[in-house]
């Protein structure tokens, strides 16, 4: 067991996000005889997990439906549609910033190559 700094030192992830994810359900603790929360050491994963959820663009709604699922793998064909729809958004985000990436490399090129030549961006 670790108290909630340990945790929050553990995860890289803020005492104050903690008590949060326990207010959305997506983590749990037991209390102390002292009143000081204290977590199991599978907590540090599911931080983890839920820091990635949260990362993907997943609002902690859905995280607490997910984690269920993900923890004891048990899944609903809603579920599954559920997940492989967010998965395929992800996908498409990730499509869409690796276009920006690439536009973005092609204006640096020919800026670069501009200012080799002595052109200006008119952009200052």
């Amino acid at each position: 067991m670790m108290r909630i700094g340990e945790l929050a030192t553990r995860t890289g992830v803020s005492v104050r996000a903690l008590r949060y994810y326990e207010e959305q359900n997506l983590l749990a603790s037991q209390r102390s005889p002292s009143g000081q929360r204290q977590y199991p050491d599978s907590s540090a994963d599911r931080v983890q997990l839920i820091q990635q959820l949260y990362a993907a663009g997943l609002p902690s709604k859905a995280i607490a439906d997910l984690l269920p699922c993900v923890v004891n793998g048990e899944a609903t064909p809603e579920l599954l549609d559920r997940l492989s729809a967010e998965r395929d958004r992800i996908d498409s985000r990730i499509g869409d910033l690796v276009d920006a990436r690439d536009r973005l490399s092609t204006v640096i090129a020919a800026a670069t190559a501009n200012w080799r030549t002595g052109q200006r961006c008119p952009i200052q």
